[in-house]
């Protein structure tokens, strides 16, 4: 963002920069001409990137494995249901589970 000023015919352009807010250590610094953004620093951001391999951080959600379980329950059931008794799956044809 820039400002421009024109006074006595004379042009004055000041450069605003945006301040942020490292989420790892609080310290404030710059957006522009920061490589490490929203990070103030290399070692902060690694810090971050640790806190998710180490599962510090976690997305909210719901329980993936007792989900694929239920899911995994269910199919089965209903291939059990879709069987004739006989071993075959109506479903697909003459094709033995």
């Amino acid at each position: 963002m820039r400002k421009i000023k024109i006074l006595n015919n004379q042009i004055s352009i000041t450069k605003y920069s945006m301040k942020i807010t490292c989420p790892t250590c609080k310290n404030t610094t710059t957006w522009e001409e920061n490589p490490w953004r929203p990070f103030c620093s290399e070692r902060c951001k690694l810090i971050d990137l640790g806190k998710w391999a180490s599962e510090e951080y976690r997305i909210a959600g719901g329980k993936a494995e007792e989900d694929q379980k239920q899911r995994t329950e269910s199919n089965a059931q209903k291939a059990k249901e879709a069987s004739n008794g006989n071993g075959y799956d109506t479903r697909i044809g003459d094709v033995k589970r």
